[in-house]
């Protein structure tokens, strides 16, 4: 059976999928890209000890590095799933926050800047909310400054993925909270126009974590692409 690889956003863990992974009926693969401070590296490294095919999905960061293991290695990527993220390189406006923040976060700051200026633009409104954030608070200091600098460094720099998407041809989801606001709809529209097979699903009442504001829904529709 063909795996499954789960690459999750930026400063998360396995975690961020909220345990979905183990209902998805296929074998599931954790890659949390952690190893160097480019797209095209982090893809070359996961590449290097990937399966020969393999179906992958990732969210946000995960979602940017998929497209980019997808450039490198079209004909390995079975089937794709893209989640709360953006075809397009950073504008101009983004990558110039990237490095106060580094600087702000290697001084022992990413406590604050995560709390701050990252994690409440995450998540809509709701019950859940404060232990989903507790989680995501977790996870961003279990990986630490160093992955933080690293990771932002490679979404800073990282290549418009157009071109990627409207060659590839085999089935495709493309998975949004409606509440998004870090990557709205017409980011995802976007994606759903240039990947010739590909579905678009919206989940209501979450932002840009469903699989941890709606895992029931986010399980659902990640089980129809696998079917």
């Amino acid at each position: 059976m063909t795996p499954l690889v789960l690459i999750p956003g930026m400063m998360c863990d396995a975690r961020m999928w909220g345990g979905i992974d183990a209902d998805l009926g296929v074998p599931v693969i954790h890659h949390i890209p952690t190893s160097a401070d480019s797209m095209p590296a982090l893809a070359a490294h996961f590449l290097s000890d990937a399966p020969p095919t393999f179906a992958l999905a990732g969210l946000s960061m995960g979602g940017i590095l998929a497209m980019e293991i997808l450039r490198q290695a079209p004909d390995r990527v079975t089937r794709l799933a893209l989640l709360d993220t953006n075809p397009r390189a950073e504008t101009a406006t983004a990558q110039a926050r990237r490095a106060p923040q580094i600087a702000r976060v290697l001084a022992g700051e990413l406590d604050d800047v995560m709390r701050r200026e990252m994690k409440p633009n995450y998540l809509c409104p709701g019950p859940n909310q404060p232990a989903i954030l507790d989680l995501c608070m977790d996870m961003a200091l279990s990986l630490g400054p160093q992955v933080f600098a690293r990771q932002s460094r490679a979404l800073r720099d990282r290549p418009d993925q157009q071109a990627t998407l409207a060659a590839f041809k085999r089935p495709a989801l493309v998975l949004m909270g409606a509440e998004d606001k870090l990557c709205p709809l017409d980011r995802h529209q976007l994606m759903h126009h240039l990947i010739p097979q590909s579905r678009l699903h919206i989940i209501a009442n979450a932002a840009h974590l469903p699989p941890l504001e709606q895992p029931e829904a986010t399980l659902r529709a990640l089980r129809d692409w696998l079917a």
